[in-house]
């Protein structure tokens, strides 16, 4: 090929990347012509190296704008986890890893005392669907109820569930931190309803769910969600005292007890 012909070829690639709105393929064609021309490889094999670097580009790129968008309260990852203190539960979490429970349908339920690392595991996880390719959204259960409430008052409470469903992974945050009043325990089994078998959930509470009914101040409508929740679950407990407190002279945090007097810890 001469040097016209080389120099109109780089001409029409730079054109066809902006066509195709993919403009990370003229870097990619440039750095690997030269290795390709070495190596030998064919128009093929050429051809799919830099077409995988797109691929790769785009889904990192797709990747962050899912993690922003979920409005985690802070970036943590499943691999900057301290794992001293719940080296019991490292298999289970790392079998969650790849992903599949996600296509599965399946929930994930952390539960344990304060500052056992119950939300750095749930926002990992959230990580790891977002990039897998996953919508996902975060917030604490009380702020899901005030969603909710607010779809329910303005008459699209169904729409908003529906629009909910489409996301891979929702993650509910602090369940049984604060009290639910009958409406909004009402509201909160009709998120977990509408994705019963449809698409995951997260859940971190600090309570086990003999405590649940305290919470959602009914023990029949308790019973019916933690039966929809558990039944496609991974039930991840995590003991020991509270990260916050090393290295301040305090052992241990006041026990969270149930309504039946049942410790949380």
């Amino acid at each position: 090929m001469g040097a016209v012909t080389s120099a109109e070829a780089v001409k029409q690639i730079h054109y066809l990347a902006a066509a195709l709105k993919a403009p990370r393929i003229v870097e990619a064609a440039t750095r690997l012509a030269e290795q390709a021309r070495d190596a030998g490889w064919t128009h093929e094999d050429y051809l799919a190296a830099v077409l995988e670097r797109e691929v790769s580009a785009r889904n990192a790129s797709g990747a962050e704008l899912r993690i922003r968008a979920a409005a985690f309260g802070a970036r943590k990852t499943i691999d900057d986890f301290d794992w001293d203190a719940q080296s019991a539960v490292r298999q289970q979490v790392a079998s969650l890893a790849s992903g599949a429970f996600l296509t599965e349908a399946r929930n994930v339920v952390l539960l344990g005392p304060p500052g056992t690392g119950k939300t750095h595991l749930a926002t990992g996880l959230g990580i790891i669907a977002a990039r897998h390719g996953h919508r996902v959204l975060f917030a604490t259960a009380t702020d899901w109820v005030t969603r909710l409430g607010d779809a329910h008052r303005h008459g699209r409470l169904p729409a908003e569930l529906a629009r909910l469903r489409r996301y891979g992974l929702i993650i509910v945050d602090e369940v049984g931190y604060l009290p639910f009043e009958q409406d909004a325990a009402n509201l909160f089994f009709q998120l977990v309803s509408s994705r019963y078998e449809h698409a995951s959930l997260v859940l971190t509470s600090n309570l086990p769910f003999s405590g649940w009914g305290g919470v959602f101040g009914d023990q029949a409508v308790a019973a019916a969600m933690i039966d929809r929740i558990v039944h496609h679950a991974d039930v991840i407990t995590l003991k020991g005292a509270s990260y916050r407190l090393r290295g301040r002279g305090i052992d241990s945090l006041p026990s969270t007890r149930t309504a039946n007097g049942e410790s949380a810890n």
